[in-house]
This record gives structure tokens, C-alpha cells and sequence, in this order.
């Protein structure tokens, strides 16, 4: 068969049905199922499916929380994973993260940064720009505070599992993001990343002096990681997971043999054609065609 339709149940919510199954097998005139997680996960070989036909599938299964992936049905398994940080790899912004922190020192900065990051990651405002308007605004402010964002920043469900998982299948990992090597050098350890790299704040002393080192990471640079990492280990794009949620990640998003929109802002949604709206990050092994008894934690 040309394409591998996968599906996966948010398993705290509810569990696969044989009429999930049955729907979107018969609307992609699916021929064999496979089950990757007894109630969880299923892959069901068919034929082409377009962008248009998925959103019809997706559209079928109403208010189900079953997310519907689309992959080729042959080199499924990726050899390279670039993946973001800020809400995909962790739970939250680790900028607003740091602005909360902040709120005790100069109220109404929290919600400020916030409103900022809303505008980028919609792909309201460039992203370099809202990055220097958000980063000024913690002029000032002790260098202490990423210490205390840093305890508060929690691994999204499956992060750990992704990275592990995917390194013991010989893949090449990257952690690539537009924040900061602060909190990126923290994840690539919890999760095993290969490599990181993030921007890098300018602090004098003990204080945030307001400003990024140029240049900055934002759009075009995360897609020159993706590309010079593939090039250097002589990985064909076609054969690199990427994944991400924002406005910044779309260049990679789009190179990407498989990309992956993680809860992702709605102008994400419009233009990636695989979105996990409902489930972990173990939906990108699962869309791999890994089972759930190939998954490792560490």
C-alpha cells in the first residue's frame, strides 16, 4: 500500500473503537489494520490519501479525542528528529516562565511578554522582533529568575520516551529552539538529546541586561539546523522527523520528510497536514509505525 493511516486514542479520555476503526478504514478504502497499542493506537494501510480527504476522515470521527497521522507506507522510521522546545518538548513558554517569576519584582510583566509571545507564535509579529521587544522588557531584572523558571518547567508526556526511543534506533536527536541554551541545555540532558541550540541571553553580572546575542535563532536558522544536521550526517530530508507548534517552526515544519504540528497554533494547523491535537508526543513514534512494547523511557 502507498500511505499508512495511524491512528491514536488520548488514553487518559477514552479508548479505540472498532467503529473509529471501521470509519476511517472505510473512508480511506483502508486494506489491512496493524495494532501498535491494544486500544490506543492502530495503523491501517490504504491507498493515497490528500490533505483534503484526511481533513474529511478527521471531520468523521466528530468530537472523538483520536488524532489521524498520515505517513508513507515505506521508511516509515525517521533517521533524524529536530524537535522545539516551548510548548512541545515542555509544557509552557520558558520566556513567560520567566516573566512570571518576575511578576513579584515588576507587576504586569507577566501578562506583557505573554501577549508578545501570543502575537509571534501566531505569526502575528517576526519572530526576531518579538523576541527583542520581550527580552527588553526584563531589563534589569535578577539572573536568578531562570533558576526559578528552571524549577518549574515540566516535560511534556512522551518527551523523554520520543528522544529515548528514537536514540536507540541509531537516529540522530536535536533539540532546536528560539529560546534560550539556559533551559535547552537542561531538556537535551532529562531527554538525551544529541545536540541543542537556542539563543543565548546577555547577562551582565548578575542581571539580565535586556538584550539577545545576535544572531538570533528564529525561523530560517531552525531550518539551517535541520538542514546542516542532515547534511552532516548524510540524512535525506525525506528521512527527518520534525516537530514543533509555532509560527518559527514552519520552515522546518515543511522541509521535513514528516512534520509534525504539537498542539499547535491554529496558522500551524492550516499549513501542516500531521497534527497531534489530542494526544502525546508518543503519537510521533506511533505514526513511525513503532509499537508501544519498542517504546524506552531512558
Amino acid at each position: 500500500m502507498d500511505a499508512i493511516l495511524t491512528l491514536v486514542a488520548n488514553r487518559e479520555a477514552t479508548t479505540l473503537t472498532p467503529l473509529d476503526i471501521d470509519t476511517v478504514s472505510t473512508l480511506s478504502r483502508g486494506q489491512r489494520e496493524t495494532v501498535l497499542s491494544s486500544g490506543e493506537a492502530v495503523d491501517i494501510a490504504c491507498g493515497p490519501v490528500s490533505p483534503e480527504e484526511l481533513d474529511i476522515i478527521r471531520e468523521a470521527l466528530g468530537t472523538r479525542p483520536v488524532d489521524v497521522l498520515l505517513a508513507s507506507g515505506v521508511r516509515r522510521r525517521k533517521r533524524l528528529l529536530v524537535a522545539d522546545m516551548d510548548s512541545t518538548m515542555v509544557a509552557s513558554e520558558t520566556l513567560d516562565d520567566i516573566a512570571a517569576e518576575a511578576e513579584r519584582l515588576r507587576p504586569g510583566i507577566g501578562e506583557a511578554v505573554a501577549a508578545v509571545t501570543r502575537q509571534s507564535m501566531n505569526g502575528e509579529i517576526d519572530f526576531q522582533t518579538s523576541l527583542r521587544n520581550r527580552v527588553a522588557l526584563l531589563e534589569g531584572l535578577p539572573a536568578s529568575l531562570l533558576e526559578d523558571a528552571a524549577l518549574h518547567m515540566r516535560l511534556n508526556e512522551g518527551a523523554r520516551t520520543l528522544v529515548a526511543t528514537m536514540n536507540a534506533s541509531g537516529t540522530v536527536t536535536a533539540l532546536v529552539s528560539g529560546g534560550f541554551t539556559f533551559f535547552t541545555s537542561r531538556v537535551a540532558r532529562l531527554c538525551g538529546f544529541s545536540e541543542h541550540h537556542a539563543n543565548r541571553l546577555d547577562i551582565s553580572g548578575q542581571v539580565l541586561s535586556g538584550t539577545v546575542e545576535e544572531p538570533i535563532l528564529g525561523p530560517d536558522a531552525k531550518l539551517c539546523h535541520l538542514t546542516r544536521i542532515a547534511d552532516a550526517a548524510d540524512i535525506p530530508l525525506t528521512d527527518a522527523l520534525a516537530i514543533g507548534d509555532g509560527a518559527n517552526d514552519l520552515p522546518m515544519l515543511r522541509a521535513a520528510g514528516l512534520g509534525i504540528a504539537f498542539h499547535a497554533k491554529p496558522v500551524v494547523r492550516k499549513q501542516i497536514v500531521n497534527r497531534i491535537d489530542h494526544t502525546s508526543l508518543r503519537s510521533a513514534l506511533f505514526v513511525q509505525g513503532y509499537r508501544a512494547d519498542e517504546f524506552l523511557t531512558s
